[in-house]
């Protein structure tokens, strides 16, 4: 290790209870690696309002750990999907249609997490509310506005929440596009930031399915803005929790 720092993830920055917001986790852990495109492999549940250790490795990667418990690695890594391969962003009012009847209709077992919890508002969340795109097969999307209490004093959404805006979307396409229950969980995210996402603006997060098979699926996701420029894209793997009796 290169450097360290003890960090506690806010109680309100959660996933599911008491568990911290991947997303988030992700983006932490991706701004201290030396790369533009960064893969983070969850390994464990990284606690929220807990201190951990947060670490820089020799490789260019960091990690987080609780004890001797590694919770979370990022490495420098390429993404599958090239940029010739990311679907066109809906539009807005596509997007929006398909937030609305997301939230008029959600999947069971909804949680109040950061990233997608329907009770979260433009300044507590990030109101990932992706539904089916009408008119567009196999995909998922929301259109939203994030607060300015989300952003920095540059006006601008901090990277970690740019990293966070890429995770839940790939729930809502298991569940909707491919039949998912509820409780997966983000088990690697790959991501690239492209430019700067202000705060106060209308975006567009859109998300589709790679592959599945067994208790695995993985998905692409990007958010553009609302004129569809893309400001970041991500490939996840999402892994559903073996059943116990």
């Amino acid at each position: 290790m290169t450097d360290f720092e003890t960090i506690t993830v806010p109680a309100h920055l959660c996933g599911y209870p008491g568990v911290a917001f991947g997303g988030y986790v992700a983006g932490l852990l991706a701004a201290r690696a030396a790369a533009k495109t960064v893969r983070v492999d969850f390994r464990r549940p990284v606690p929220t309002a807990a201190p951990v250790l947060l670490a820089g490795r020799a490789d260019g990667g960091a990690e987080l750990t609780d004890g001797e418990l590694l919770l979370a690695a990022a490495t420098p890594a390429e993404l599958r999907t090239g940029m010739t391969d990311i679907p066109d962003a809906p539009s807005w009012a596509a997007a929006s249609a398909a937030a609305e009847a997301y939230r008029a209709a959600p999947p069971d077992g909804s949680a109040d997490c950061f990233g997608c919890g329907l009770d979260r508002t433009p300044a507590t969340g990030l109101r990932q509310h992706c539904g089916v795109v009408p008119g567009i097969a196999g995909m998922v999307a929301t259109a939203w506005t994030p607060a300015p209490e989300l952003g920095g004093p540059d006006g601008l959404l901090p990277p970690e929440l740019v990293w966070g805006s890429l995770d839940c979307p790939g729930n809502a396409a298991g569940r909707l596009l491919d039949g998912r229950p509820a409780g997966a969980v983000t088990a690697a995210l790959t991501a690239r930031l492209l430019r700067p996402v202000p705060v106060g603006e209308g975006l567009v997060t859109y998300s589709w399915l790679l592959g599945s098979e067994g208790r695995k699926y993985t998905v692409g996701t990007a958010l553009a803005t609302a004129a569809g420029d893309l400001c970041a894209f991500a490939e996840a793997l999402w892994v559903q929790p073996r059943q116990t009796a």
